[in-house]
This record gives C-alpha cells, structure tokens and sequence, in this order.
C-alpha cells in the first residue's frame, strides 16, 4: 500500500471526476484539478472568494464552484479553460447549487428555500420552480437522469412534483400523507420514490412513478421515528434505521417488513467475529532516546501501533449515554451502507458510536463487528468490490474485506487526521481528507486489479 505526497486543502472539499480521470480540490478561493494517474495539476481557476461547495457534471468536462456567502456560482470548463459562467443569484441569495444529470443545468436554491432557479448553459435560459421544501433531503433524480422528484411545501402541506429533466417540464404533482416530510429517494432502477415523515414520527411512504400509492409502513408510534435511509443497489431492499437502534429490511414485492436487525450493547453469538482495535506502543531502546524527544515521537497518535484482535464473546461495545434534554440525540442508526454486490450491509448505532456493523444481506444475520478506540465518523464501500473503508478522525484509515481488516498509518511528519474519505471510481485508490490537507492511498494491484493483499490475516496488521 503506497501513499502519495501531502497536498493543502480546504473545508474538505475534493472530488473524484466522475469518469474518473481528474481530482478537483480546494484551497480557499482556489481550485485545483488534477491528473488522478501522475497528481500534476492540469487547471488552475481562482474565484471571486472562498469556495463552499464543488461539483463536478455527469460528463466530466464541467465542474461548478458554489460561494453561497456571496450568493454566486462560477463554472469551469476542462477542454476550454479560457471559458466560464458566473452565476448570480442576487439579493435572493444561494443555500445550495447542484447539476441536472445531463451536465448543462444547474439548480439554485434561494435563501429561506423560495424558490430553484434552473439555469440553462446553452441557452441561457432560467426557469423557475417555487416551494421547494427546506428538510433533509428534498431533491432526488433518478439514476438514468430522465426524472426529477422534488419535495414541496404550501398551505401547510407536504407535496412531492416530479419533472422531466429534459425540459423541466411538470409529470406529476401529488400530496403525501405525511406530518412533515423528511426525505425522498428514488429506488436504483428509478420506478419507486420512498418518502419519509419527520423524526417524530415513524413513516415510510412507497409511490410509483406516476405518483400512485403502492404501499406505507409504519414500525410503532408514540416515540422518535426514521433516523436514516437506504436503498440496496438492485433495488430489492429498503433499509430504514430508526431511533431505537434497528435496522429493519422492507422488501420490493410486498413492501412489508422481512427483518429488523438490532444493535445490541453486547455480543454474545459465537458465529459473530468480533474486531477489537488494539494499540501498543512500541518498543524503543533506551540509548537511542532523545531528549527533548521529536515531535513524532511526542505525539501518542503518531507512535502509536495499532492492529485488531478477534474478541471473545460476549463482548461488551462501548456505549455512549445520550443527552435526553436535547435536541438530536445521539442515539439511533445514523448511517447505513449497502455494499455494491449487495452482499452486505454496513451500519453504526450513534450511541454505540465506536463500532461498525456488517450484516449478511443473503442470510439476514449479523457478520462482522468492528470496534474502534475511537468514534466512527466516517466509512463508505469500494464501488467496484466487498470492501469498506473506515476512518475515525486519527491518522489510520481501516480496511476491512470478508478476508479480514487491517490498520494503516498514514505515513508523514506530525498528525494527518483523517475526517473523511472516498474512494475512486475504479476502487483502486482512496482520498484521505483532513482539516488541511488531503492524500491518496494506493491500493496493492496484481495483474492490473485490486486486491486485497495475502497478509490481510483475520487477526489484521499495522501497515506503515
């Protein structure tokens, strides 16, 4: 495993080019797009001031700049440096940009949600949609970019608009049943919409396309509801987490519950391999010593060598207890992630906030736990293979295969913490982001594809 240098950053904001060839990053008001292959900087483009947010366009050759302080959004183009467009939203101001699938419109939310404004690049044109609904996920696009679902709010009713993306044009318009609406997700295949209530109360909503009905569920009432959602890649699944720390898995035929996984706060199934990280400090000979010692060796993170050990049951997770008079609690499945296969499915309870859980999709059971030493802020899928990466805010990131985990250091002078990361899209090297800078982890390859090295025993090692 080889890292790449240390490279500056901000507000972590650095992306893969969907195509995969290019890595744009930020430094404040600058941004960076370079060569994925050598790291050399292709484009240099600097805006009007900091930038908040980047997106690249499906096609790759555009890549959007958001300044929502100022209320303006810059575009670049790749195969035409010298051309750009600025966008202007006014004293309307800006909260979020985003890309139409088809790379040539983008989607301007005003403040207090008022309005999208869809701004055309080639023909300049602007279009208007009005009560967009401010919640957690009001916007979706179905994955073959034909069609757009919007949540909306007016008269004090939730709706949900679905538009084609080719001439943002009005398909369907209909009221949901809900108290206020949380979030909309198109299914994969794009023929199912599910539609959540707020937190307060425990509600699924499935439509079709054309905005009928198909089915709703609802897990109990009368307590904290849907903390987070998440469909399976061949769309057969949808997997609800909710505040009462369970996962449970709807099906595509009759929309009915299959299963509930539970995060218990201990383990006690024999067939369940639990992963405990360990660290030790290593060995120094005590001649070799300096004083006053470097600042490597100052640093406990950096000296520390860290590896995982198979625990024996039962196995008691530590447990965080939440704060009952505030809002947001942390408690509940705050993340959810379907492996690309299918095959599993990775979750973290918030009050057990150290470990990550890895459940067999194909037998419906608890596989694997991984317990750090440290919160878990972070983990997403190999878009391409069964591999998940985990970072905890220190300087390793964990892999983890059904071959094993492992512990990797990342390599360098004074404390990289990674805060988050993401994978290419060839799942054969990985951003690592921290506060300031970002990195590149390669992946061992044999024969020209990635995989997971001999050494990757089920007890792991400390790579450095």
């Amino acid at each position: 495993m080889n890292f790449s240098e240390v490279f500056k950053l901000s507000s972590l904001l650095c992306k893969f080019s969907p195509d995969g060839k290019y890595l744009a990053s930020c430094v404040q008001y600058r941004l960076v797009v370079r060569d994925v292959n050598t790291l050399q900087i292709l484009q240099l483009y600097t805006c009007l001031d900091q930038i908040q947010h980047i997106e690249w366009s499906a096609d790759s050759l555009f890549i959007l700049c958001a300044l929502y302080k100022r209320g303006l959004v810059q575009v670049w183009s790749l195969e035409q440096p010298e051309w750009h467009c600025r966008i202007d939203e006014g004293s309307a101001g800006l909260v979020a940009s985003c890309w139409s699938p088809d790379g040539r419109h983008i989607l301007n939310t005003t403040e207090f949600h008022l309005r999208i404004t869809v701004w055309s690049l080639c023909t300049k044109s602007v279009s208007y949609i009005k009560y967009p609904k401010a919640c957690q996920q009001g916007m979706t696009f179905t994955r073959d970019g034909h069609y757009m679902a919007l949540a909306e709010r007016r008269d004090c009713k939730d709706y949900v608009s679905i538009f084609v993306c080719s001439d943002w044009q009005l398909l369907r318009h209909f009221d949901t049943d809900t108290q206020d609406l949380a979030g909309i997700e198109w299914a994969p295949n794009g023929c199912v919409l599910a539609v959540w209530d707020t937190c307060l109360e425990y509600k699924v909503l499935l439509y079709s396309l054309d905005g009928r009905p198909l089915s709703a569920y609802s897990a109990y009432e009368w307590s904290l509801g849907i903390k987070s959602v998440a469909w399976s890649p061949s769309s057969q699944f949808l997997a609800v987490g909710s505040y009462d720390g369970k996962v449970r898995i709807l099906n595509h035929v009759t929309w009915k519950m299959i299963t509930e996984f539970g995060h218990p706060a201990t383990i006690t199934n024999p067939k369940i391999v639990v992963y405990k990280e360990a660290e030790k400090s290593p060995q120094l000979a005590l001649g070799r010593l300096a004083f006053p010692p470097p600042r490597a060796a100052a640093s406990p993170l950096g000296t520390m060598e860290s590896k995982y050990e198979i625990a024996s049951v039962p196995v008691a997770l530590q447990t965080l207890k939440p704060v009952a008079d505030r809002a947001n609690p942390k408690i509940g499945i705050g993340v959810l992630a379907f492996s690309p296969d299918n095959y599993f499915l990775a979750t973290r309870n918030d009050n057990i906030p150290n470990a990550v859980w890895i459940w067999d999709i194909q037998k419906l059971r608890l596989f694997v736990v991984l317990e750090q030493l440290s919160p878990v802020r972070s983990f997403q899928w190999d878009p391409q293979r069964p591999r998940l990466a985990i970072c905890t805010g220190g300087s390793k990131v964990y892999l983890w295969s059904p071959a094993g985990c492992v512990s990797v250091q990342v390599p360098g002078e004074g404390d990289f913490q990674v805060l988050s990361l993401c994978w290419h899209l060839n799942g054969d090297s990985l951003a690592l982001l921290s506060k300031d800078h970002f990195c590149l982890c390669f992946l061992e390859t044999e024969e020209g594809s990635v995989q997971p090295p001999d050494s990757w025993a089920t007890t792991g090692r400390t790579c450095a």
